[in-house]
């Protein structure tokens, strides 16, 4: 029995580009209903591992899985996650991964294939980061620079004062002697 609030579940799930270690999951929701992401459950059929893949804000019906062993068999299920909770799981998925031998050629081009996609993505978005992260070197190496001029003309300016105040006649600075040879004591 299905909560009202909740989304129904995912329907049409498959599994495409199969290679050795990854593939892509994919699946339909129902037309007219609030879904604000999915939830994967991945498990290795002979029990050795399963992972539990959760996504929130987003739209994607798609997702690619990464690690998977080579030549082994797999269960997929998708539920949808709605505003007041996840839908019952979809029906199971079975697939097996490629045997590494069983990779295509590599002059073969797969204009469409998702994983080379996510993984154009991948390269862009480490591009974009190192990007940043050298303009923010930058720019801290720049501050750093103008703290330490500043810092110099500072000191410029404070040695050239001290000079000055050096040059001026000594008696202004210096204490008056008295004549009784010691501190003055008051009475």
């Amino acid at each position: 029995l299905a909560h009202p609030d909740r989304p129904p579940s995912p329907v049409n799930v498959t599994v495409t580009q199969l290679k050795a270690n990854s593939a892509t999951v994919s699946w339909d929701v129902p037309e007219g209903d609030m879904v604000i992401g999915y939830a994967i459950l991945q498990q290795r059929q002979d029990g050795q591992m399963q992972r539990f893949i959760r996504e929130v804000n987003t739209t994607n019906r798609a997702c690619v899985l990464w690690d998977l062993a080579e030549d082994a068999d797999y269960i997929i299920q998708v539920q949808s996650i709605g505003l007041y909770g996840e839908s019952q799981a979809s029906k199971r998925v079975h697939f097996r991964t490629l045997k590494e031998t069983d990779r295509l050629p590599s002059n073969s081009s797969n204009q469409g294939d998702i994983t080379m996609e996510g993984l154009d993505k991948d390269r862009q978005l480490q591009t974009g980061e190192i990007i940043i992260i050298v303009a923010v070197l930058l720019m801290w190496a720049a501050v750093i620079a103008l703290f330490c001029r500043q810092y110099d003309i500072i000191k410029d300016n404070d040695s050239n004062n001290n000079n000055k105040e050096k040059t001026k006649p000594s008696s202004e600075h210096s204490t008056p002697e008295r004549p009784s040879g010691g501190l003055l004591r008051s009475k």
